[in-house]
């Protein structure tokens, strides 16, 4: 399998040493002479597997296990040291380490090592693989945060047990998106999945969307027709920025909801369904609570689970993840075949605060594709204001 191994060492000889071994078998190798250094190139995904030396100019090289918990990485380390301190093992074991190795290395041990740590890695890929799958054709990645990971799990069981989620989060972090998730993960993936964008349809005729209309119901209603919500019967459906829906609809929607069932616009003949609804906003909704311009009882009817999407700028540890699934995707749409990104230009991306979250990082990788001629996106073919 192949692998990137990231050498954690000051002393060049040693860093030499396992290069010459470990490349004849396949193994790709990055090196970093500092923790500091490691910890920027474990945030731009270069490191599979890490052989980390204990003793480092810039401080204590097992206390780079200590960022395992809060950047949700899994990435196997295989600790060295020329000490040979079996209290130091035991500790280093219990914060994550897979191994420990003393100096002088030797070899035939550290194949051992690195081929177990290799077989870890296949096995989380082909997991991702299968997470992945299960969620195609969504340009989404959970992302490595613990607010996502913990995010999707809620999402899940919103999923499982059907019932009223409430999404919010700013624009462009991807709350269709997840609302997709939770439809894909779910008794009812087989069954319909009716989005409404609330504030795209005029608030005069967002009635009859909902809940369709009798011939005769108002001037050009000339034959019926059947409402988003009955067309969501079994299924799912998607209230985009309900924050926008006007009160009085919002009554009827209420209504709906708690009873299963409405009439259409104009008629007499009690409509039932089985719908699980999902709302999104960009807006607080308790602040309009407050000013009267959201019901209270709507909201609380919806929010039987809430998930907040965190901005991009909160959760940066997942730039280069995103990144990495944007190429691929826009490799195989596009007929592209960018390989990589500088560390430079990942460098602009970590640094830049994404007002336009996952959808401007999506337009911005998009744009750099199109505009690169070498295998490599770099800094000039980024947008002016990443540049």
């Amino acid at each position: 399998m192949s692998a990137t191994i990231l050498i954690v060492d000051d002393d060049e000889s040693t860093q030499n040493k396992l290069v010459r071994f470990l490349a004849p078998l396949g193994y790709e190798t990055q090196i970093a002479s500092t923790l500091s250094e490691a910890r920027q190139k474990v945030a731009q995904g270069l490191a599979d597997i890490i052989l980390l030396d204990v003793e480092l100019p810039d401080g204590f090289g097992p206390s780079l296990l200590e960022d395992w918990d809060s950047i949700g990485s899994k990435i196997p380390v295989i600790v060295i040291t020329g000490h040979g301190d079996i209290d130091m093992a035991v500790e280093a074991m219990k914060n994550g380490a897979q191994d420990f190795l003393q100096k002088p290395i030797k070899l035939d041990r550290l194949q051992q090592s690195v081929q177990r740590a290799c077989e870890l890695v296949a096995m989380r890929r082909e997991l991702d693989h299968y997470r992945q799958a299960r969620m195609q054709d969504m340009d989404f990645i959970i992302g490595t945060s613990p607010e996502m990971q913990a995010l999707m799990q809620r999402a899940q069981r919103a999923a499982e047990a059907c019932v009223s989620v409430l999404i919010t989060g700013e624009t462009g972090t991807g709350k269709e998106v997840i609302a997709n998730a939770i439809h894909r993960m779910g008794p009812r993936a087989g069954k319909p999945f009716i989005p409404i964008t609330c504030p795209a349809i005029q608030s005069t005729v967002l009635e009859s969307e909902l809940f369709g209309h009798e011939p005769g119901a108002y001037t050009s209603a000339e034959k019926r027709k059947p409402g988003l919500m009955e067309t969501a019967d079994g299924g799912i459906l998607f209230l985009d920025e309900i924050s926008s829906m006007p009160v009085d609809i919002q009554a009827k929607l209420l209504r709906a909801l708690e009873q299963q069932s409405f009439f259409r616009v104009g008629g007499n003949n009690l409509i039932h369904v089985d719908v699980q609804v999902i709302a999104a906003s960009n807006r607080d909704l308790k602040k309009m609570i407050e000013k009267e311009e959201f019901r209270s009882d709507l909201y609380y009817r919806l929010k039987v689970i809430d998930l907040h999407l965190p901005p991009l700028r909160e959760r940066k540890q997942d730039i280069p993840e995103l990144v990495g699934y944007f190429i691929r995707k826009f490799n195989q749409n596009k007929g592209l075949n960018i390989l990589d990104i500088t560390p430079r230009a990942m460098e602009r991306l970590m640094d830049y605060p994404w007002p336009g979250n996952i959808r401007e990082l999506k337009h911005a990788i998009e744009q750099a594709m199109l505009l690169c001629d070498e295998e490599k996106l770099d800094i000039p073919h980024l947008p002016a204001e990443l540049r």
